[in-house]
């Protein structure tokens, strides 16, 4: 028994000779059925002879075939159909040799044609049913031996995913995961049976089934399930104290085929993703394949997602330039490993550094830019807002004007929902960045009409997962044992993942005929403390049991909600649903350039209040929350 628990994969001699003795008894067999068992008549007709004739024949056939080499204990359709066509041709062959052997050689065949077809339609029976049989039997000796390891389960979904979700989980001997029963919302398949497991209807019999198996595992296996419906599974399977792990998309194991290991636990990305922006816009191509391709901020979350999938279009050269050294330095590695074909030039800079910058255009001559530099932790700002002002203001305005000396085709600004109504320093640096931008592309259109660079913003709310993010800190904070700190019990977030928000700035940047503000659809806004709750509970702990969750205070310049909108602004659709064009009138360019020019002279003072209330001079929206700049609203 110990012996067959250790032998994973029986050798490919030991399948061989197997099936070789399986032939030899169905030959005889055949004798045997079609002589009535008369001994005296199976003699007297050579059947051992053509027994071990028929063998021989199969044997010959398998070479050819291969049929020994599949691995037993994970019989498929496959094996089967290979055994089915080593019988086929072995049958042909000896109908081949009886044709011969009596016409030319002998007037008896050397198997008799109803021998033939007995032992040929036994065989095949016999091939497959025995490979089946072990498989059953690597199945039950696992389940035997660690029955009292076993954490029984229920698999969602009795389509396709959930199948091979099934057979993954029996071919893994390391897998613990016993399946009691199978849901689907599917109401044809209720009360219908997989593997011998029992198929319930949706959640109806969930909270039963929990408690009469002690099931404390679910497994997602539905290839196109709204996200709706996933996060009422989650939500459920939370309220029952159920671990729920998730098939991943089949384009990730469909090449290699799913095991049980690919099977991953639920993250709470999974449940702040909404229904995926799918784009497919040839015009991105278009415009950017043969391209030199600036991207600043090149090492971040946003601009490194944006250098990875502009490596897709075939530019002739694509800058990575930050100011982060190490960061740009694993980014850089990254390309060598995983896009060497694509060209790349590293540059470490700084976006404030004007001379450097002016250098990078005139040597690279860049056609299109995306600029993701920016300082964006809102108390950080809040506490430096010379920095704010100095790299997400004057950094911006020096790309921005070199883009139009130099030619450039188009300029992508990727900015930020906290610039709408915004109440800290960081927000209204980013707006007056975006007045800027449109201001300069308003500006060119009635002075250049022949031809002008295209100046295009994007906005959009938190990404899953950048630097900064709120998620990445409750992991922190939940592996340490707590406490997750909140700052605010009705604290509001949008959220997107990293490469859906860069799909966004791509297409905006191709639809973009400049002056444009993009507004991205960012689904429902997420509480926070829900957020902190569940991030809990995935991780198997107890809230205000094992882990407590404090609310520490809304900080500096935060706001309980996020806009895409000001109270000024209207929005025109796109033929994209998810993507709006916010409808502002720009500032009078010499006007902003004429503010924006007068920070230089503020940041020289070094006065803050002077520096923060130019600001708000700019942005009349900008209302300080939580922040010591509240003074300067009073003032006003």
């Amino acid at each position: 028994m110990n012996f067959l628990t250790r032998l994973k994969i029986l050798p490919r001699w030991i399948i061989a000779t197997l099936d070789s003795f399986i032939l030899l008894q169905c030959a005889l067999f055949g004798y045997l059925v079609r002589f009535n068992f008369e001994l005296s008549l199976i003699e007297q007709n050579d059947a051992f002879a053509g027994s071990f004739t028929f063998m021989v024949g199969g044997l010959l056939v398998m070479q050819n075939t291969r049929s020994y080499e599949g691995i037993v204990r994970h019989t498929g359709f496959r094996d089967g159909s290979n055994i089915f066509k080593t019988v086929i041709i072995n049958f042909v062959l000896f109908l081949f040799l009886n044709f011969f052997h009596g016409n030319f050689l002998n007037d008896r065949f050397l198997l008799p044609t109803s021998v033939l077809i007995i032992a040929s339609l036994s065989a095949m029976f016999m091939l497959i049913f025995y490979r089946l049989l072990v498989k059953e039997l690597f199945v039950y000796l696992k389940n035997g031996i660690t029955e009292q390891e076993l954490k029984n389960g229920i698999i969602f979904g009795a389509g396709e995913a959930g199948i091979i979700a099934q057979e993954a989980i029996k071919r893994d001997s390391k897998s613990l995961f016993n399946t009691v029963a199978f849901l689907d919302d599917d109401p044809k398949k209720e009360g219908k049976n997989i593997d011998g497991k029992r198929i319930f209807r949706g959640l109806t019999d969930l909270e039963r089934l929990v408690k009469q198996h002690n099931i404390t595992e679910l497994i997602i296996a539905v290839r196109d399930l709204s996200m709706q419906r996933k996060n009422e599974i989650i939500d459920e399977c939370l309220r029952l104290k159920v671990s729920v792990s998730i098939v991943p998309p089949v384009d990730q194991w469909i090449n290699g085929g799913l095991t049980a290991g690919a099977i991953r636990e639920i993250k709470i990305e999974d449940l702040l993703s909404r229904e995926q922006i799918k784009l497919d816009n040839p015009r991105i191509q278009e415009d950017l394949m043969g391209q030199v391709v600036l991207v600043t901020g090149a090492a971040g979350s946003i601009g490194s997602e944006l250098c990875r999938q502009i490596s897709h279009y075939d530019p002739k050269l694509l800058i990575l330039l930050d100011i982060a050294e190490s960061a740009l330095y694993d980014v850089e590695q990254e390309f060598k490993e995983k896009w060497p074909a694509c060209p790349i030039k590293i540059i470490l800079g700084d976006v404030r550094n004007k001379k450097k910058m002016k250098e990078v255009f005139r040597s690279f001559k860049p056609q299109v830019v995306f600029h993701a530099a920016a300082y964006k932790h809102v108390p950080m700002m809040e506490n430096y807002p010379e920095e704010a002002v100095h790299a997400n203001v004057m950094g911006t305005k020096i790309l921005a004007d070199l883009s139009v000396l130099t030619q450039v085709d188009k300029f992508v600004f990727v900015s930020t929902d906290k610039a709408v109504n915004p109440t800290n320093v960081m927000g209204a640096s980013k707006r007056t960045a975006e007045m800027y931008v449109q201001a300069l592309n308003e500006y060119l259109e009635r002075n250049h009409k022949k031809y002008h660079t295209k100046f295009i913003t994007t906005r959009f709310g938190n990404v899953l997962g950048s630097n900064g993010s709120v998620i990445p800190l409750f992991k922190k904070q939940i592996l340490h044992g707590g406490p997750i700190t909140v700052t605010h019990p009705d604290i509001t977030r949008y959220f997107m993942t990293i490469p859906e928000a860069c799909q966004l700035v791509l297409e905006a940047g191709v639809m973009g005929e400049g002056g444009e503000i993009y507004v991205f659809d960012m689904g429902e806004p997420v509480k926070i403390l829900d957020l902190a709750q569940k991030m809990i509970q995935l991780s198997g702990k107890k809230v205000d049991q094992d882990i407590k969750i404090v609310f520490s205070g809304l900080r500096e310049g935060e706001k309980l909600y996020e806009e895409l909108l000001n109270d000024f602004e209207t929005v025109k659709i796109t033929h994209h649903p998810k993507i709006k064009i916010a409808q502002v009138a720009p500032v009078a360019y010499h006007k902003i350039d004429g503010q924006i020019e007068f920070f230089l002279e503020l940041i020289g003072k070094n006065s803050e209040n002077d520096l923060v209330g130019h600001l708000k001079v700019i942005v009349p929206e900008f209302i300080s929350n939580s922040s010591r700049f509240e003074v300067l609203d009073r003032l006003n």
